[in-house]
């Protein structure tokens, strides 16, 4: 709920102008709200002050990232190195190098993140790059090396953006077996953590259904998702961005409802600030390509298609779902 967030924001600001968090806390609804230039204006205003708080050169970089800012993003890369949250900048950048299908160079940078993290003995934030980086393979398709992934994450840590983002990945990578115990494992260990049980055990549950053909059940278990499913989860999520929404659109291509699942799709291209690094951003895109394409419209599934492939313009060629989208575009000329 952005819209509510901002004035709350800059009321904490008003009341505390001297203290870091309200800027971030002003900063970040900006930047979901899709007013970039508010956003930067006052990270920049404070960093002045404080040139050394973490959260809002995140902030910066993603920005950047949203608006095309190469010099802006490694200004950013360049303040954090040696420090010790270097490694959520390496990650950052493996989901800007994912988000262009740059995929060997983004599991390089993942692997330099988990490195740092792990010589400063960070469990957590270890497990969930590699859970991160098993969910970007399995959203590409590679299956074997997602499931591969997301057990190495569960051997490192137990927590909830670990589990829930490993589990996501090995629904998708068809483990089902293994994801419906990490799911069976989370509700077991948080009965009362309202977003694991509104948002991890749905979405592992849902990814599951999909995957086994189900797209109507999958459909029913995003229903208590539904109020949540906007958040951008911060540092330490849950679940993939937009991970409900992109399921349920998923789901409803699936069952062939097409304009239900282009709304969902449209969903998350309308939300950039929320979105932000994630590939799920151009997947969006291909998406929404096979719902026109289901629904007949070839030239809007070519719009859609080719708008997925612009961004996609360097990307690795050996990526399967961007030869299967490839394979697609060309039976729409």
């Amino acid at each position: 709920m952005y819209d509510k967030a901002l004035p709350e924001g800059l009321e904490a600001l008003r009341l505390n102008p001297d203290h870091s968090f309200p800027y971030v806390n002003a900063a970040s609804p900006y930047q979901a709200l899709n007013r970039f230039e508010e956003a930067k204006a006052l990270a920049k205003k404070r960093l002045a002050v404080a040139p050394d708080f973490p959260a809002l050169h995140f902030v910066l970089y993603q920005i950047a990232f949203a608006q095309g800012d190469s010099e802006g993003m490694q200004e950013q890369v360049r303040w954090s190195a040696g420090k010790p949250l270097e490694y959520f900048m390496n990650r950052l950048q493996a989901e800007a190098a994912a988000h262009a299908g740059r995929l060997q160079k983004s599991r390089q940078l993942y692997r330099q993140s988990l490195e740092l993290a792990q010589r400063q003995h960070l469990v957590e934030p270890a497990g969930l790059t590699a859970a991160l980086e098993a969910l970007t393979e399995a959203e590409f398709g590679n299956a074997g090396r997602a499931r591969e992934r997301a057990r190495e994450a569960l051997g490192m840590a137990r927590g909830i953006s670990t589990y829930g983002l490993a589990g996501e990945a090995l629904a998708f990578s068809g483990d089902f077996r293994q994801a419906q115990a990490v799911a069976d494992e989370l509700a077991r260990r948080f009965p009362k953590d309202t977003l694991v049980q509104s948002l991890s055990i749905p979405v592992i549950r849902a990814a599951v259904e999909v995957e086994r053909g189900d797209p109507r059940a999958a459909i029913e278990r995003l229903r208590q998702a539904a109020p949540y499913e906007m958040g951008s989860g911060g540092p330490r999520p849950v679940i993939g961005p937009y991970s409900p929404i992109y399921v349920r659109g998923l789901a409803y291509l699936r069952a062939r409802q097409a304009r239900e699942a282009a709304a969902e799709f449209q969903k998350i291209l309308d939300h950039r600030g929320i979105v932000g690094l994630d590939p799920i951003g151009p997947l969006a895109h291909l998406q929404l390509g096979r719902v026109f394409a289901l629904s007949g419209d070839k030239a809007k599934a070519r719009a859609a298609d080719g708008a997925f492939l612009a961004l996609w313009k360097d990307a690795d060629p050996d990526i399967p779902i961007l030869k299967s989208a490839k394979a697609e575009y060309a039976r729409l000329q």
